[in-house]
């Protein structure tokens, strides 16, 4: 990849990196966490704690502390993972959708107003949904020869395309500008 086409991740890279601090040790560490608690062999070594546990019932008579120590145990670890894979998985969304705005973005015949659609309210995203459902429709009916039954709305001559994908998005329109 070009160095130019690099730059914006450079410099975003650099300024983390010259913040360190938490945020950055604990991106890595619920990095980290998600991909070992995520792999098999900890599936396995699960099965084996609680498989110990069962087998240890007798020795303990099956007392309240016992069952304590599973139920605390499996608590805490839970509750704690929790937050270390959601971590994960924002971060993970977050890169795909800057991945695909850059997409969007790049690509001219695209509908600059999807960039950040992930921002809009439900009910707007409910209404992007339906729309693009009567593209694809109108699309099936053009490719089985029969005329589309649902008209598209073009309420600004933006919206004209070859393809029928630009349809009025709530989100706000934004230009295309070079990567710096």
């Amino acid at each position: 990849m070009p160095a130019e086409h690099r730059k914006p991740y450079l410099e975003a890279h650099q300024e983390v990196r010259k913040s360190g601090g938490l945020s950055l040790w604990f991106s890595r560490f619920a990095t980290s966490t998600a991909q070992m608690v995520g792999h098999p062999l900890m599936f396995l070594f699960a099965v084996i704690i609680l498989l110990l546990w069962g087998a240890s019932g007798p020795f303990f008579h099956y007392s309240d502390t016992w069952q304590l120590i599973i139920n605390t145990g499996t608590t805490i670890v839970t509750f704690l993972v929790v937050f270390l894979i959601q971590n994960t998985q924002n971060r993970d969304a977050k890169a795909l959708h800057l991945k695909l705005d850059e997409l969007i973005r790049s690509h001219h015949p695209a509908n600059d107003d999807l960039i950040d659609i992930q921002k809009l309210s439900d009910e707007e995203l409910d209404e992007l949904e339906k729309r693009y459902e009567k593209i694809r429709k109108a699309c099936e009916a053009r490719r089985a020869g029969k005329p589309p039954q649902i008209e598209a709305k073009h309420d600004s001559p933006k919206n004209d395309s070859r393809n029928g994908a630009k349809q009025n998005a709530p989100a706000a329109t934004k230009q295309k500008t070079p990567v710096a």
